[in-house]
Parts: C-alpha cells; structure tokens; sequence
C-alpha cells in the first residue's frame, strides 16, 4: 500500500470518527432540551392493580339514603400537586379569545388532561374556554401526571411544554415553569402512593335457584330502594349532587333470565363523603338480604357478618384519612381526577 494509499484511508477513518462524534453531540443536546427528564417510561401501577380489584381483606351507625349529604361541585382548575403548571404572565391582559384560539389545538392533542384558568382579580382562578369573554394577565395551563393509566411520559411533557411556550409567545406573554425532573419524580411517587387508596369494595346478594328467580321482585326490591335504573342491568345510587356513590349490576343464572345475585360495588377514591357512604351501601345489603330472601358473600364466596361488614368500614376510615392528607379527599374534584 503506497503513502498516499495510506493518508487517505487515515483521512476518511478520521472523517468517519468525526460524523460520529458530531451525531452524538447533537443527541446529547436535544436531551439536554428536554431537561434531562427519566429516560423510561413509569410501570402502569394503578392499572396492573385494577385488573385484580383489591378488596378489604374483611358500618357503625348507619345512615337512612334519604340524608345523602349534597354540596357545591368544586370546579377543575390547575393544581400543581396533580398537574404540571406553566404560568403565563403578560404586562397588558390578553384577550381569551386570543389564547383560547390557540389552546384549542392543545386540547385536541391532550384531551381532558389538560386544564386552561385565568387568574380574574386578585385571588380567583377561573376555568376559561371557548366563547368566555374577558382579558387576563396571568394564566395557568397545566398537564394532569398522573391517573389510574400511570404517569405521563417525559415526550409528552416535553411536548406539552414547548406548545404551552409557542402559545405564550404569540400572545405576548411570558412563561414560568417547574423544573421538568422534579414534577416527574413527584409524579411517581403520587403513583406510588395511590396504590393502597385505589380500592374497590363489593359484596354480592346472593339468591337461591332452587324454583328459578322471581326477577320481578328483585327489580321492585331495587326501586323500593330508591337506586335508580341505567338499564342493561345496572342500578345507581347518586347523592344530591349527581356523584355516584355504588352501583348494583345483576349476574345471570343458568337459566334464561334467571338471576342468582345482585353486586353491589363502590369505587372508594371516587366516592364523597366515604364514611356515610358506605354505611347507605352497608344498609342496602341489609335490606336486599332480608327481602329477597338471599346471602351476602365477599369476592370469594365467604359469609360476611356483621363483624366483617364493621372491619371494612373502619379500613375504608384509615384509607380517606391517608387520601385527605395527601390532599386528594375521596369524591373531590382532584380525587376524580387522579383516580380516572
């Protein structure tokens, strides 16, 4: 091989070692743009839990369903214990119109995970959306982290980000935002958290065949209970408010149309004011026990008693303690959230 042979496969080796170099360079900025946010994607927690429900492993003074406690929804706005909340400040208030018009492709991108609020006044936040009047000069808009789908990726944090900064740019305004790192690592342990709250209780009337089942006298039990029919068999019980305290679903027996129990289930986080709650459901298994002539069993087919049916309430008391210090009380607006 001659000099020249030589040089110029050093040459192209060296040009080969260099286009490697410069790509590697460039990967290691555009990850630095993204702020260095975890490079894997969280286990799906909540639901890998869901898909075997937890129950508890077994209530006081009950209560009549006609004192289902009823109060004011509260509205969704930004709350940086859930969501990850950029700030938008302008020096003249912004038309929301103006804003809305570019939320909108946001919203479409990210669907109900995504909140817009003006600040009107000193003090109140308000839900702003398409066709509200007003200029404002601070805004919130913000990306749910968490839910019982896991926690938001880092690219789509990333993503969200940069369209929140190309809206803000268009209308004027400035741009405030955490640090990316640490509302993801907050995020998971949320997620952590959520795991022993994420519980659904029920417990299943259940009715002898022998003779076949009188489905006429279950539904006439169910509407002397005041629960309302969704169809499909399915009956609901809502407070004053229109949230869902449990549902009753029937199960089908061998027969045609022949019915051998009744479930009756309660999704602990989403449900207000859970204490009282669950003494109307505990009083609703009572009755449908002694009308229809039936047992009530647990998931696994065991005799629940009084003592157990007390157990389970007083589990569910130290779930709602651990949810409201944490700042998420069972059936609020951020509870419905989260656990969605």
């Amino acid at each position: 091989m001659s000099e020249l042979q030589l040089g110029l496969l050093i040459a192209g080796a060296l040009a080969v070692v260099g286009v490697l170099l410069y790509n590697r360079l460039q990967e290691r900025s555009v990850r630095h743009k993204a702020e260095q946010a975890f490079a894997s994607r969280h286990v799906d927690v909540l639901l890998t839990q869901a898909s075997a429900r937890r129950e508890p492993s077994l209530a006081a003074a009950v209560m009549r369903r006609d004192d289902d406690v009823a109060g004011p929804p509260e509205e969704d706005l930004p709350d940086d214990r859930l969501d990850y909340v950029i700030e938008l400040s302008a020096a003249t208030p912004i038309a929301a119109a103006l804003v809305v018009e570019g939320w909108q492709g946001i919203e479409r991108r990210f669907a109900r995970r995504v909140l817009l609020a003006a600040l009107e006044g000193d003090s109140r936040w308000r839900r702003i959306g398409a066709g509200l009047p007003g200029r404002y000069a601070r805004w919130r808009a913000a990306l749910q982290l968490v839910s019982r789908n896991g926690v938001t990726g880092e690219a789509e944090l990333v993503e969200f980000r940069s369209e929140i900064e190309t809206l803000a740019a268009h209308a004027g305004a400035t741009v405030s935002a955490p640090e990316m790192r640490e509302a993801l690592d907050a995020a998971r342990a949320l997620d952590g958290e959520c795991l022993d709250a994420d519980i659904q209780v029920a417990f299943h009337v259940v009715m002898p065949r022998s003779g076949g089942i009188d489905t006429h006298k279950v539904e006439a039990a169910l509407d002397a209970e005041g629960l309302a029919g969704e169809g499909n068999g399915r009956w609901i019980r809502l407070d004053a408010s229109g949230h869902e305290l449990y549902g009753v679903t029937t199960d089908q027996g061998a027969g045609a149309g022949e019915i051998f129990r009744l479930t009756v289930t309660m999704d602990v986080p989403r449900t207000p004011d859970l204490k009282r709650s669950y003494e109307s459901m505990v009083l609703l298994v009572r009755d449908l026990t002694k009308v229809l002539d039936a047992t009530l069993e647990d998931d696994n087919g065991r005799i629940l008693d009084e003592q157990a049916l007390s157990a389970i309430g007083a589990q569910l008391e130290v779930v709602r303690e651990r949810l409201e210090r944490r700042g998420f009380p069972p059936g609020g607006a951020l509870a419905l959230r989260l656990f969605s």
